[in-house]
């Protein structure tokens, strides 16, 4: 009897194995590993308690790792330069809307310490959150280098 199918993967013929009759993917390694990242893509849309888990998990793992995307900046030059590039492009194309960024450029004149509501300043921006109440306290002048567009501060 002749059961082949084709890998929904790589296109190649396989015969499923009878215990698994709605075997869609051979058994090479880089189809198993397709077939899995499906599931997890799957998963994280379907699932609430699994997006949940795995963002703990991420995060637990940030923790317990924290200079691990610099130090890989600094060991992949490539990496680095390509991701500039993009943030660049990126930036360029959003030129008219504000970009909600950690490291935003010092104002003119410093806030003075106190409490202050900050809002949304345009539909159309990044930041997406609601108004918040905010404690702002002053602790030093924002005298920093020139902001960049890529994460090369260390």
């Amino acid at each position: 009897m002749n059961n082949a199918r084709r890998c929904v993967a790589c296109g190649s013929l396989f015969h499923p194995f009878s215990h698994i009759p709605d075997q869609r993917f051979c058994s090479a390694l880089g189809c198993q590993r397709e077939r899995r990242r499906r599931w997890q893509q799957q998963r994280l849309r379907s699932d609430p308690d699994y997006r949940d888990n795995q963002a703990r998990a991420q995060a637990k793992w940030r923790a317990r790792r924290p200079d691990y995307w610099r130090q890989y900046r600094a060991t992949h030059p490539a990496y680095r330069e390509r991701n500039c590039a993009m943030q660049r492009e990126r930036n360029a194309r959003r030129s008219s809307s504000p970009v909600a960024n950690m490291d935003a450029s010092p104002p003119l004149h410093p806030l003075a310490s106190g409490f202050y509501i900050l809002r949304r300043a345009v539909e159309t921006g990044i930041a997406k959150m609601n108004a918040c109440t905010v404690h702002i306290a002053v602790l030093s002048a924002p005298n920093g280098p020139r902001i960049r567009d890529c994460k090369e501060m260390t």
